[in-house]
């Protein structure tokens, strides 16, 4: 998978206070990212099975048991997944995952 707007994540690690307790996990999550061929939502579900799958190609990924979250979109047919929002799952619940 191409991974679209890794800046989202970056900013979440520089300027959240626990963003350094995330850092690793979310780096792993990175890599695992980069290395699947995901063409369904099932496909995420098989390597991540505690992902959320929402309406409008939308994914909310568990970062670090549940800590953090990560909304992306997906664009299945051109294997590219945009990073729509990184934060804690407290700021999560104050978004709207199927817009964001």
């Amino acid at each position: 998978m191409r991974i679209i707007a890794k800046r989202a994540s970056r900013l979440f690690l520089q300027t959240h206070p626990r963003g350094d307790k995330a850092k690793t996990r979310l780096e792993v999550w990175h890599s695992t990212v980069e290395d699947a061929d995901w063409a369904t939502p099932a496909d995420v579900k098989a390597t991540y099975g505690d992902a959320s799958i929402l309406k409008n190609s939308r994914v909310v990924f568990n970062i670090a048991g549940n800590k953090f979250r990560l909304v992306a979109r997906i664009n299945y047919p051109y294997r590219v997944l945009y990073v729509r929002f990184v934060g804690t799952h407290e700021e999560c619940d104050d978004i709207d995952a199927e817009t964001i």
